[in-house]
C-alpha cells in the first residue's frame, strides 16, 4: 500500500470513528437517564449495556495496540453484559470518553508505514489495516444499535439524526457534478 493510500485510509479510519461516536452520542442525548436502562425484552441489551460493551471493547482493543494482544487477559466480556444497579449515566459517560479517547489516540499515533504491520487480537494475526476495519464495523453496528434503542424509545419525540422523512429533495444536489476522466 503506498505511503498516500495509507495516510489516507487512516484519516478515514478515524473520521468514520467520530463519526460513529458522535451519532450514538446524539443519539444518546435525546434520553432521559432512566431511559438508557430500558430493554425490550428479557433478551435485549440495554443502551448502557452497549455502551458499556463497547468501553470495555476499545479499552481491551485500543491500550497497547501495537504492542499486545487486543483481547487483554483481563477484560472480563462476559461481565460487559450485566450492569451493577449503581451504575448512572456519569458511569457510563466516563467509560464512553476513555474508550474512544484510546481508541483516538492509538489512531492518531500510527504512521501511514505502520498499515501493513501485525496485530494479534484473541491470539490471532491481523494487519493493522485488518484489525482497524474489524473495530470499525463493530462500532458501526452497536451505533446503530444505540440509534434504533433511542429512536423506539422516544418514538414521536424522536429528533432525526439525519435527513427528515419526506425532506429528501431538500438534500438534492441543485448543480450535478460532471464527470471529467483524466487523460
Amino acid at each position: 500500500m503506498t505511503t498516500d493510500i495509507a495516510a489516507q485510509y487512516l484519516d478515514e479510519a478515524h473520521r468514520q470513528m467520530r463519526g460513529h461516536k458522535r451519532l450514538a452520542e446524539s443519539a444518546m442525548a435525546q434520553l432521559k437517564d432512566h431511559e438508557l436502562f430500558l430493554t425490550l425484552d428479557p433478551e435485549s441489551n440495554s443502551i448502557a449495556v452497549i455502551v458499556q460493551h463497547m468501553a470495555g471493547n476499545m479499552r481491551s482493543r485500543f491500550t497497547d495496540f501495537l504492542t499486545t494482544d487486543g483481547e487483554k487477559p483481563e477484560r472480563n466480556r462476559d461481565r460487559e453484559f450485566e450492569l451493577d444497579s449503581s451504575i448512572t449515566r456519569a458511569d457510563l459517560t466516563t467509560w464512553w470518553e476513555d474508550g474512544w479517547a484510546r481508541v483516538f489516540a492509538a489512531i492518531e499515533a500510527l504512521k501511514p508505514e505502520d498499515i501493513t504491520r501485525t496485530v494479534t487480537i484473541r491470539g490471532e494475526p491481523h494487519t493493522l489495516l485488518q484489525a482497524i476495519n474489524r473495530q470499525v464495523a463493530h462500532y458501526a453496528y452497536h451505533t446503530g444499535q444505540i440509534v434504533f434503542l433511542a429512536k423506539h424509545i422516544r418514538s414521536d419525540k424522536w429528533k432525526t439524526l439525519s435527513i427528515p422523512r419526506g425532506k429528501s429533495e431538500d438534500y438534492k444536489t441543485v448543480t450535478p457534478k460532471t464527470y471529467k476522466p483524466q487523460s
